[in-house]
């Protein structure tokens, strides 16, 4: 039975899409140092990503853009990304594995594992796609707008980014519906 595990990253920056992505591992071509994108370095992450890659059955990357993210919230945004990186598979998976609590509307079955980023090797391997491909996407809006410091803070609300925002007002990456954002735009 093929499973596919899927994850985000992406839902708490204030600028940039949601990704998600979806991953078949191999079975007979396990892949070591699976882990929660989060706990492992980003060099570590880009070396895992072309081992996914090169050994998955499946893999699929897809995402919801800022604008999608405003229209429906980022809980449907990233819930949308899910599917998408679910149809974009080459593979139809018998079930799918989702980190989390909520699961995206799929035919086919599926499951939400809360930390399963760290516990499940198809998740952890979606978890350092979708990080990987989120962070690129953040170094191309870093050479559009060099101002705002993506390549550093990945548009996450530091304090360097607030204080950007509060400079320079919002790109059109910015996400209108979230606070910071929104307070900046209504002054």
């Amino acid at each position: 039975m093929l499973i596919c595990g899927v994850d985000e990253a992406g839902r708490g920056p204030l600028a940039g899409a949601v990704f998600a992505a979806a991953v078949i591992l191999d079975p007979n071509n396990p892949i070591q140092g699976l882990a929660d994108s989060k706990k492992l370095s980003a060099q570590r992450r880009e070396q895992l990503e072309v081992t996914i890659k090169e050994r998955a059955l499946a893999w699929a990357i897809a995402y919801a853009n800022a604008e999608e993210i405003d229209r429906l919230n980022i809980l449907q945004a990233t819930l949308l990304a899910m599917q998408r990186a679910v149809a974009g598979l080459t593979i139809r998976p018998a079930r799918t594995l989702i980190d989390g609590n909520r699961c995206p509307r799929l035919d086919m079955e599926t499951q939400a594992i809360v930390k399963g980023d760290a516990t499940v090797a198809e998740i952890s391997a979606a978890s350092i796609l979708a990080k990987t491909a989120r962070d690129a996407e953040m170094r191309l809006l870093h050479a559009r707008f060099p101002h705002y410091g993506f390549a550093q803070h990945k548009g996450y609300p530091t304090p360097a980014h607030l204080a950007a925002l509060q400079r320079y007002g919002a790109c059109p990456e910015h996400r209108r519906s979230f606070a910071p954002v929104a307070q900046i735009l209504n002054r």
